[in-house]
C-alpha cells in the first residue's frame, strides 16, 4: 500500500524532493497560487509552520496555474513573490498540476485517499491536504477554510 512518503517531486530550487526524509511527520499539502483571492492564505500558512514545525508538521506548497492562471509566474518569480510578500520559509514545489492527465502523482494519490464535494477533483487553489504521521490517514479541507481553522486538528494529531 502506497503512502505520502513513497513520492518524490521537484523542489521549487529544481532539485529532488523525496518525501521520504519526512517519514513520521505530518504533513500539510497545499496547491497554491500568488494572484488568487486566497492567496493571504500563504500568511496563515507560515504561521501554522512557524508554531508547529518543532512539534513534527511540514507545510508543503504546491504551485498552480489551473484555475484561471493565477500562479503565472516561473518558479524562481513564485518563490521570490512567496518570500518577499508572505514571508514563507516552509518548502514550495516546483508548479504542477492537480487535475486532469498531467496530474501530479502526489496530488492523484492524496485525491483518492479524500475525495472532496466535487468527487475526486479539486475545485480552486488553496484546497489542504492534512496526512497524519502514519502517511496513509489523509483529511481535505476546502479552500474557504483558513488554515487557522486546522489548529484543533492539528493539535490533536501532533
Amino acid at each position: 500500500m502506497l503512502t505520502i512518503y513513497d513520492f518524490k517531486a521537484v523542489a521549487n530550487n529544481q532539485s529532488e524532493f523525496d518525501f521520504a526524509q519526512l517519514q513520521n511527520k505530518t504533513l500539510l499539502i497545499v496547491n497554491t497560487a500568488s494572484k488568487c483571492g486566497f492567496t493571504p492564505q500563504y500568511d496563515d500558512l507560515e504561521k501554522l509552520y512557524q508554531q508547529y514545525k518543532d512539534f513534527g508538521l511540514v507545510v508543503i506548497g504546491f504551485p498552480c496555474d489551473q484555475f484561471a492562471h493565477q500562479e503565472p509566474g516561473s518558479d524562481a518569480d513564485i518563490a521570490e513573490y512567496c518570500r518577499v510578500n508572505h514571508g514563507v520559509t516552509f518548502p514550495l514545489m516546483s508548479k504542477i498540476d492537480v487535475n486532469g492527465k498531467n496530474t501530479h502523482p502526489v496530488f492523484a494519490w492524496l485525491k483518492e485517499q479524500a475525495s472532496g464535494k466535487l468527487g475526486s477533483s479539486i475545485k480552486w487553489n488553496f484546497t489542504k491536504f492534512l496526512v497524519e504521521k502514519d502517511g496513509l490517514t489523509v483529511h481535505r479541507y476546502a479552500p474557504t477554510e483558513s488554515p487557522l481553522a486546522l489548529i484543533p486538528k492539528l493539535q490533536e494529531v501532533l
